[in-house]
C-alpha cells in the first residue's frame, strides 16, 4: 500500500499513517466531506503513544486507569506501581498492527519496574512502532531511497505512596519519530522529529463491603504527554502531540474464595487544540489576515503553546451547528470525550477472561469496537492475549491480536510491604 511514494506524497509519511493507525475515517468523510460538514477529528503528530501497547488493557478495550497494578502500568497510570506487591518484573507486548491494510506495522513494548522499598517504585518501559518498508520516488517514479520509518518513546517513572490508600507519579519520556528517513520534500530535507514530555499521574483504592462481600474501589487520573511540539523539517512547522488526560474507575467483588469479578470505564480527552473554521475568500480559497496567518471564523487559533493549547482545548471547538446555524461548543467538546467499559473475571488468581467495548464519536474517529481477552498466572510467569472485533465493518484495526509475556518476582513474605492492593 505505501511502497511506492513520490516526493509530493512522502508528506503522507508525516501525517496519513500516523492517523490510520489511530483513526479510522470513511473515505466520504475526508476533508470535511461529511454530510453535515461536522467532521473534525483531533489532529496530532505521534499518535502511536496512544496505542494500547499490551494486552491486559487491550482486552478491556484500552481501559486501564483505574485498575489493579501490575507492570504494564506505565502507559495506564503509572502511579498504580506503587500499590505493587512484587519485588520487581518484566513483560514484553507485541502488536501486529493494521493487518487488515499491510502486513509489515508492527508495535513491540518492553516495560519492567523495581520496588526501592515499602514506598517508592521506579519503572521503565520502551516503545517501538515500525511502519514496514517504503520506496521514496520522484515525481517520475524514479526511486529515491529505499526506508523503513518508525517511531519509538523511551519512558522512566517514578511512584510514591503517600498515605494508606493515595500513590502518586511522575514519567518522563524521550519521543523520536523517523518517518522520511532523511528525503528531500519539495526542496526541504526532512529530518526524525523527537520531543520531551512528562506523566503526572494520582491513584486511589480502598477497601469496602457489597452485599457481605469484600470488594474493592479504585479511582485514577493520569495526564501524558505534556511536552513539546514536534518537527520534521521546518521549525516553522510544529506539530502537538498527543497530550492526554484519561480518567477512570474500577469495582472489584471477591465473588467467593476462588472468584472475583471486575468493571472498570475510562474517559479520555486529547488536551491539544481542536481545528478551527476559517474564513474564506471570493475565490473560495483561505482569507489571510494582515499577521499572514488565515483568520478564524470559529472556534480559536491553534497557533499557541502546549500550556495554552492544553488549557485551550476545554473551550476552542468550532461548535456543532443546529438547524439555525447556531453552533454548540459544548456539544463538540463533550465529542472529543471517549469512552471505554472494561470487565475481567479471575478463577483462583490464575485465570482471567476479558471483555470490553471502546466508543469515539463518528464525527471525531469512529473507533467503535469490541475486545476479548484472556490471562493467565503461574507462579512468576504470567501471558496475555487479546482480540479486537469491529462494531462496524470495513475497519482498519479488525482481527487485532495482541500478545504479552510477564514475570513477576517476589520478595519474602515478611518483607512485604503493607500496602492495600486494589
Amino acid at each position: 500500500m505505501f511502497k511506492k511514494l513520490t516526493t509530493y506524497t512522502v508528506t503522507l509519511i508525516v501525517s496519513v499513517i500516523p492517523v490510520i493507525s489511530q483513526t479510522p475515517i470513511n473515505p466520504g468523510q475526508l476533508n470535511g466531506s461529511s454530510t453535515n460538514g461536522e467532521l473534525n477529528p483531533v489532529e496530532t503528530s505521534v499518535p502511536f503513544l496512544t496505542i494500547a501497547p499490551e494486552s491486559r488493557g487491550g482486552g478491556m478495550a484500552d481501559a486501564g486507569a483505574a485498575t489493579s497494578p501490575d507492570v504494564y502500568s506505565m502507559h495506564w497510570n503509572p502511579a498504580k506501581y506503587a500499590f505493587i506487591e512484587n519485588k520487581f518484573g518484566v513483560s514484553f507486548s507485541y502488536t501486529p498492527w493494521l493487518r487488515n491494510l499491510v502486513n509489515d506495522i508492527d508495535l513491540a513494548y518492553l516495560a519492567g519496574y523495581y520496588r526501592i522499598d515499602r514506598t517508592q517504585v521506579m519503572a521503565a518501559s520502551l516503545r517501538y512502532f515500525s511502519l514496514g518498508e517504503v520506496e521514496f520516488r520522484n515525481d517520475q517514479g524514479e526511486l529515491i531511497k529505499p526506508a523503513k520509518p518508525n517511531e519509538m518513546a523511551v519512558d522512566l517513572g517514578y511512584s510514591r505512596l503517600f498515605g494508606q490508600h493515595v500513590s502518586g507519579a511522575l514519567a518522563f519520556r524521550y519521543i523520536n519519530s523517523n518517518l522520511a528517513s532523511g528525503a528531500t520534500v519539495l526542496g526541504v530535507d526532512s529530518k526524525p522529529g523527537w520531543s520531551f514530555a512528562v506523566d503526572a499521574a494520582v491513584y486511589y483504592n480502598n477497601k469496602i463491603t457489597i452485599s457481605d462481600k469484600d470488594a474493592k474501589i479504585a479511582f485514577g487520573l493520569n495526564i501524558s504527554n505534556i511536552g513539546k511540539k514536534i518537527s520534521y523539517g521546518n521549525d516553522l512547522n510544529k506539530d502537538f502531540i498527543p497530550t492526554n488526560m484519561r480518567l477512570g474507575g474500577s469495582l472489584t467483588t471477591d465473588l467467593n474464595e476462588y472468584n472475583s469479578f471486575m468493571v472498570t470505564v475510562d474517559f479520555n480527552k486529547l488536551l491539544v487544540p481542536t481545528r478551527p473554521i476559517y474564513w474564506t475568500n471570493s475565490e473560495g480559497g483561505d482569507s489571510i489576515g494582515s499577521d499572514g496567518n488565515r483568520k478564524v471564523r470559529f472556534g480559536k487559533d491553534p497557533n499557541v503553546s502546549v500550556v495554552s493549547g492544553i488549557f485551550q482545548s476545554f473551550y476552542d471547538a468550532p461548535g456543532v451547528p443546529d438547524k439555525n446555524g447556531h453552533r454548540s461548543v459544548l456539544k463538540e467538546e463533550l465529542r472529543e470525550v471517549t469512552y471505554a467499559i472494561g470487565m475481567e473475571y479471575w478463577y483462583r488468581k490464575q485465570f482471567a477472561i476479558r471483555a470490553g467495548y471502546f466508543h469515539e464519536n463518528q464525527y471525531k474517529g469512529n473507533r467503535q469496537f469490541y475486545t476479548f481477552g484472556l490471562g493467565l498466572r503461574l507462579n512468576v510467569f504470567g501471558m496475555d492475549f487479546s482480540y479486537l472485533v469491529p462494531a462496524k465493518s470495513n475497519y482498519p484495526l479488525a482481527n487485532t491480536l495482541r500478545f504479552s509475556l510477564l514475570f513477576d518476582f517476589g520478595v519474602p513474605k515478611k518483607d512485604k510491604p503493607q500496602i492495600q492492593n486494589p
